[in-house]
């Protein structure tokens, strides 16, 4: 599909009567997904997947996306309507699926996952999977992109799901998360697996030579147990590979603690972005958050003034003499605090610190506003970004007139609560 086209005609059309295109999300080779409202009382987003009905497949497109509407698993992206549709002159095929706030690969760019934020996304992971190979069915597409965050839970992908040893172009597209033998099957999940652990953990792939035959690298420093579940994982030889169930042993021991449970009754699985990526950016569900699919890196190193303990502004002026004059700081009279998912706020550990610098006019109007110090994730900065643009202060005065000032913001972002230290730089 030719994406301009598609951005320009295709955005407010309403697809067999129901789904109006709200928002361009995405497209590949094959495909364009839409933000999409479900019909019925209340707002409810849902994402639409349009296929061109003439691709090759198109066929096996539909009654995959037929078939995994049957299924049901609190770890796999429900797929609620499937059909035939046109836009002006095209056939489509269209899959009406639960919308996402984020996925995993929207925070690796930002960070890698701790080793329990990996535990945590590996636990549904394989209850997912698990639940597809004993109902016959092969993921064939689980990388980062397709491990998401659905109304604070995470989900895998259910639009392109195969049968044990059908033929898939695009499965069997020479990429690290196909195995050598560029085989559908519950081992090439697996291997998939395998690789999207390594890249989670450490922002990368695993190494590979493919021409060899040989096995991935493992990276050294890789923390237990992941090393042993990715190395296991990642055998050339799909016969030496372990299963989901060894895999799940594995993780078993190393649990020193049990998340809260879900309404579902299983585990509660922690967002994966550091962003529901919803408003300034999506993710990272957070988000999500991600993925959200929301984790953050450590908190990077302050400048020794910002290192000491956060103290309320005072109200009261300040006098001071300068070059220019008598001067009397400014004050603080309205604050706006970050409006925080919770689902984001949830991915973080410890603190997240951004600084915003913040120019103010003689009226005690905010005039602009940049990142003085992003932090550990650009979705927190944006967040921070919004809310600095609607403060309000009573305007800094050099003998008696009013005049601008620059005022630093140092937001510190919780998953309790968003703290923020207003420090007027210059009057």
């Amino acid at each position: 599909m030719n994406t301009a086209a598609v951005r320009a005609n295709w955005i407010g059309q309403v697809i067999d009567g129901r789904f109006t295109l709200l928002q361009w999300l995405g497209s590949s080779a094959s495909n364009d997904v839409f933000l999409t409202e479900l019909q019925g009382p209340g707002s409810q987003k849902a994402a639409i997947k349009l296929v061109h009905a003439d691709v090759d497949g198109s066929n096996t497109y539909l009654s995959r996306w037929q078939v995994a509407t049957t299924l049901s698993h609190p770890h796999l992206v429900r797929l609620l309507h499937v059909g035939r549709c046109q836009i002006n002159t095209a056939e489509l095929l269209y899959v009406v699926m639960e919308y996402a706030e984020e996925d995993l690969s929207q925070i690796l760019p930002q960070r890698p996952l701790t080793p329990d934020e990996a535990r945590e996304m590996l636990c549904p992971l394989l209850d997912a999977l698990s639940y597809l190979h004993e109902k016959g069915f092969v993921h064939g597409h689980l990388k980062p992109s397709n491990i998401m965050v659905v109304n604070d839970e995470l989900k895998l992908s259910s639009d392109s799901l195969s049968r044990p040893g059908e033929l898939d172009k695009i499965i069997l597209a020479s990429n690290l998360y196909v195995p050598a033998e560029a085989e559908i099957s519950p081992a090439a999940d697996v291997w998939s697996l395998g690789v999207t652990l390594v890249e989670a953990l450490t922002q990368r792939p695993p190494t590979w030579d493919r021409a060899t035959h040989g096995d991935p690298v493992v990276p050294k420093s890789f923390p237990q147990p992941f090393a042993d579940i990715a190395q296991e994982c990642l055998r050339s030889d799909p016969v030496r590979r372990c299963t989901v169930a060894e895999i799940r042993a594995r993780l078993q021991p190393t649990r020193s603690h049990q998340r809260p449970a879900s309404k579902n009754g299983r585990e509660a699985p922690a967002k994966l972005r550091a962003t529901k990526l919803i408003g300034a950016a999506l993710v990272l569900l957070a988000i999500i958050a991600v993925l959200k699919f929301v984790f953050h890196q450590a908190r990077p190193s302050l400048p020794a003034q910002e290192q000491q303990p956060p103290s309320a502004v005072s109200t009261l002026p300040f006098q001071s003499q300068t070059s220019k004059g008598t001067a009397i700081k400014g004050a603080v009279t309205e604050r706006v605090l970050p409006d925080v998912p919770r689902a984001a706020s949830r991915t973080i550990q410890g603190k997240v610190t951004v600084r915003i610098r913040v120019t103010v006019d003689p009226r005690g109007e905010v005039s602009s506003v940049k990142v003085d110090s992003v932090g550990p994730s650009k979705y927190f900065a944006n967040l921070a970004l919004q809310a600095a643009r609607r403060w309000k202060f009573k305007p800094a005065q050099v003998d008696g007139q009013a005049v601008p000032s620059v005022w630093v913001l140092r937001f510190q972002f919780g998953q309790a609560a968003t703290e923020v230290t207003p420090i007027e730089a210059s009057p």
